[in-house]
């Protein structure tokens, strides 16, 4: 998309599954925060599609009812209610589009973006119908949402279905971690300061902790996760993009492609976890009742539900944790330990690189260093090294932070994922989307942990809310002399 002299120019953002819940959680809040910030040209328009029956007024109502109560201040609030219509879709039919097609005619010049917020299976019939609608143009963009398919053969089915109507260049995989702040100061602090490189190596580094922790269950989306389970849900995208970040070698630039061929060269190198090495270095978990909180909460199988509980609800994991190596020169021996939860004592998701001992000590008392990357709740970066207290007499020594927070050291707001990752998706950026090869790469390591697990007699480990998760999870470090992470910072 050229810029103008005055900034970008006009788009049209279309949303299918404009009136669910990530549209107005999180897709409609992130535009409003971009067009106060000047992201979005004026004419710009965010068209919803949905089944239901609502004008544009019943649309805007909705969305003043529900979306502008948990915003942080309305400034701009009502120019940013004008940018947006409804459209009635019915993609099944040839006739269900011609309200789109009326709503786009006359803006062909415009670069349209088709935002899928749909459940995967969507993604074809959608794109198939909006080309035989006529409203693929040459600057068309579709994003998809994850999970992209189930395994990796319904992955490629995806990708073929879509890639029929679109180029590579124009689909855009989405994983919002990637727009975290933390996540992009992860590539800054990696290559542009000078100090870690001699150091990011097997060496120096003991081991690398990722964790996506969460202090919610899943009240009414047994549904959806009974076909999920944290290992789709969670370690198959975001776990395994935040480990390429880490472990990926320094592109030889910051372009659109250098950065993802970087990440596809680490998921080509993982180790497999096949056959019986899938029971030794990976856990999977399901909570039962417990205290979150100070709150009694159920457990999986007694969450409240539409859908009564079934096998299938029995066998499907709320936690998951693996084991994974990077058979590579950098990284040969350092085990990368990946983590994921429902109803764990608390938010947060986090890096943790912790260094080795010191080659000889000298000083008694003496832990090894340490660097947190926190994602959320607070986003920041922390370094743990040894210091001396204050004092006479015999040396003590105590680890103490030197701490970055992004909300203390920044006086600007620090934006939403979503907010940079559309803010990229108009201006034509891929770098922080993922490619074809890539989202295949990581499924071709998940499927075989995935057929153990569905193949096995065992069912997940039991753990009760409010918990760390299940003993196997520390049990898979204690193997190690190792221990998860689990200060506050």
């Amino acid at each position: 998309m050229p810029d103008l002299p005055n900034g970008p120019a006009p788009a049209d953002l279309i949303i299918f599954g404009g009136t669910g819940d990530l549209a107005m959680r999180k897709l409609l809040p992130a535009l409003y925060h971009c067009d106060v910030d000047g992201g979005l040209a004026p004419g710009t328009r965010i068209i919803a599609l949905s089944r239901s029956g609502l004008d544009d007024a019943d649309y805007r109502g909705k969305v003043d009812a529900e979306v502008r109560p948990a915003l942080h201040g309305s400034e701009g609030w009502d120019a940013f209610l004008r940018r947006l219509r409804h459209v009635p879709v019915d993609v099944t039919t040839p006739e269900g589009w011609a309200g789109l097609a009326g709503l786009l005619a006359g803006h062909e010049d415009r670069d349209r973006v088709f935002y899928l917020a749909s459940p995967p299976l969507a993604f074809g019939p959608f794109c198939r119908g909006a080309r035989e609608a006529g409203l693929v143009t040459p600057g068309s963009r579709v994003v998809l949402e994850k999970p992209l398919g189930r395994d990796l053969a319904g992955a490629q089915a995806i990708n073929d279905e879509v890639g029929a109507i679109f180029d590579e260049s124009q689909i855009f995989r989405i994983d919002h971690y990637l727009g975290k702040e933390t996540v992009q100061n992860l590539l800054v602090l990696r290559f542009a300061n000078s100090f870690l490189e001699p150091i990011w190596n097997s060496r120096w580094i003991d081991h690398v902790q990722i964790t996506a922790a969460e202090s919610v269950g899943t009240p009414g989306r047994r549904g959806y996760y009974d076909q999920a389970g944290a290992l789709r849900d969670m370690v198959q995208n975001h776990l395994l993009q935040l480990l390429c970040l880490v472990a990926m070698e320094p592109p030889s630039r910051n372009d659109r492609e250098a950065v993802r061929d970087e990440k596809v060269k680490v998921l080509r190198s993982l180790r497999p976890v096949t056959g019986a090495d899938a029971d030794r270095f990976t856990v999977r978990g399901q909570y039962t009742h417990g205290l979150v909180d100070g709150a009694e909460v159920p457990g999986y199988l007694d969450e409240p539900d539409k859908n009564p509980p079934t096998d299938a609800s029995r066998r499907v994991e709320t936690f998951a944790a693996v084991h994974a190596e990077v058979d590579n020169w950098r990284w040969a021996g350092v085990p990368f330990f990946l983590r994921s939860g429902k109803r764990l004592p608390s938010r947060r998701s986090e890096i943790v690189v912790q260094f080795k001992n010191v080659p000889h000590a000298i000083f008694p008392g003496a832990t090894p260093n340490r660097l947190v990357l926190r994602l959320q709740p607070d986003e920041g970066i922390h370094l743990s090294l040894m210091a001396k207290e204050p004092g006479a007499g015999d040396i003590a020594l105590r680890p103490v932070p030197l701490s970055l927070s992004f909300s203390d050291a920044f006086s600007a707001r620090v934006p939403d994922a979503y907010e940079r990752l559309l803010m990229d998706v108009l201006s034509g950026n891929p770098t922080l989307f993922m490619r074809r090869d890539e989202v295949e790469a990581a499924w071709r390591w998940i499927d075989p942990i995935v057929r153990r697990w569905e193949g096995s007699a065992a069912l997940p480990e039991p753990y009760p809310a409010g918990t760390s998760g299940p003993a196997g999870a520390h049990d898979l470090l204690a193997r190690g002399g190792r221990a998860w992470h689990e200060e506050e910072l």
